[in-house]
């Protein structure tokens, strides 16, 4: 992967739309604004030069840069990298993810930018624990939680059926108040799972079975939810909550560093805030720096390193990296520009064809293209340490068929009393609400008898 480029034009042309140019690509080995795929590149800025070319009618030809750098200035006033070939004109543009700076704008030009980011930084995520308001639901997945409160119903439900049905829970209708209302049913459910228990309790063989086979799930279900979240709070404190700069710089358990002598590291160095000016006398002290973002990303992925970096590219090598994350917190927003030498004709028709293009929409929809997730669901099932219904299927499948166990042997126990269907009908409707027609028909056919 690689991402930086320039442009050159022939010294005797100066129309820029009937004259042919020669890009020069200049990019550090990886970096992700620019791919190789074979001997073809693509990319962001292989697509937004494609763009800019086609509205301002040029060709160009591509260019790696020779030293793999973006450019900066040494202690004796030499240009490095990709500015560097600008201002030697070795290449007419650089496309790339240019920060534009003060220090860069005074030796070559620079366009309108064509994106906006910050700095941030990456870090493997099994470093990191995220804190949570809600973290006492973290051990079962949301699908968890929905079919623990359906069995909950389906359970106070059959509690209920069964309290109407079997004879032993009530002998008349008519006389006797029924102690298993629906209500009472869930309250009854409800004490057993939070290990209480809540009277009356089930006085027939079918609600017995039905009471068991809640309680043994209950049990089941709470073993492994607070086995879960020992284990979940146990690995979590094994981990830094790590979110923003001020939490890398209060830790040592994980080392962290930028690109040498590029922007990002400048900006460290500069600044006056104390977070800040920690963090570089410790990239100054481990000589914790990297030489390009290729190595800042692969120094991330083997772990205790934290990369910083500038957010766009951590955000796209994040989408394409399953096992990364990037701060919370973005700091220092900067802009990314083309660079061309000092009084370049070029520079005020790429400044107007880059806003045309963002106008349109055109950027937006490169920026969508490119930074699109390959992590959407892989991530989450390969990170995610709650437990899934399919995880205890057995347990739900043992509550179902326990469920459909005391019904059955309800029913039975109403067959043993009342053999005839139609006065199995009967006391059905009577047990269901409908006691009070059932009485009066009784009573008509009573005297007509």
């Amino acid at each position: 992967m690689t991402s930086v480029g320039m442009l050159e034009v022939s010294p005797c042309l100066i129309c820029v739309l009937i004259c042919p140019v020669r890009l020069v690509v200049l990019f550090p080995q990886e970096d992700p604004y620019i791919m190789s795929r074979g001997s073809e590149l693509e990319g962001y800025c292989n697509d937004l030069l494609s763009e800019l070319s086609k509205k301002l009618g040029f060709k160009y030809k591509l260019h790696l840069v020779k030293d793999n750098r973006y450019g900066s200035m040494d202690s004796s006033g030499n240009w490095h990298g990709m500015i560097g070939e600008i201002i030697r004109k070795e290449a007419d543009l650089a496309v790339a993810p240019l920060t534009l700076t003060a220090v860069r704008e005074q030796f070559v030009d620079m366009t309108t930018p064509f994106m906006q980011t910050g700095i941030g930084f990456v870090l493997r995520k099994d470093l990191t624990s995220e804190e949570s308001t809600f973290s006492l639901l973290s051990p079962f997945s949301t699908n968890m939680w929905v079919g623990v409160l359906i069995a909950f119903l389906l359970t106070g439900l059959c509690i209920f059926l069964v309290g109407r049905i079997s004879p032993t829970e009530w002998a008349e209708p008519d006389s006797e108040e029924h102690s298993f209302t629906l209500l009472h049913s869930f309250w009854y459910i409800t004490g057993a799972l939070t290990l209480q228990g809540a009277g009356p309790h089930p006085k027939s063989l079918s609600g017995h079975v039905v009471s068991a086979i809640w309680w043994l799930f209950t049990v089941m279900l709470l073993a492994c939810y607070f086995g879960n979240l020992i284990s979940m709070f146990h690995s979590n404190n094994k981990h830094i909550s790590i979110q923003t700069f001020e939490d890398l710089a209060d830790q040592d358990e994980i080392d962290y560093g930028t690109i040498n002598a590029a922007s990002t590291m400048l900006f460290f160095k500069n600044s006056n805030n104390p977070v800040y000016r920690h963090i570089y006398q410790h990239m100054e002290r481990k000589k914790s720096y990297v030489s390009n973002t290729a190595e800042g990303f692969r120094r991330s992925q083997e772990g205790n390193f934290a990369f910083i970096g500038e957010a766009a590219s951590l955000d796209l090598a994040v989408a394409r990296n399953c096992n990364l994350t990037r701060s919370q917190e973005v700091i220092a927003m900067r802009a990314y520009s083309i660079a061309a030498p000092l009084g370049s004709q070029l520079v005020k028709n790429l400044s107007i064809a880059i806003l045309q293009l963002s106008e349109s929409g055109e950027l937006t929809y490169l920026r969508d293209k490119w930074w699109a997730s390959s992590c959407v669901g892989a991530n989450r099932a390969h990170s995610s340490k709650a437990l899934h219904p399919h995880d205890l299927r057995g347990l739900f499948l043992l509550l179902g068929l326990g469920l459909g166990i005391g019904l059955l042997l309800a029913l039975l126990e109403l067959l043993s009393r009342k053999s005839c269907c139609s006065v199995l009908t009967s006391e059905l409707n009577r047990r269901f609400g409908s006691g009070r027609e059932s009485t009066e028909q009784d009573s008509s056919d009573k005297s007509k008898a």
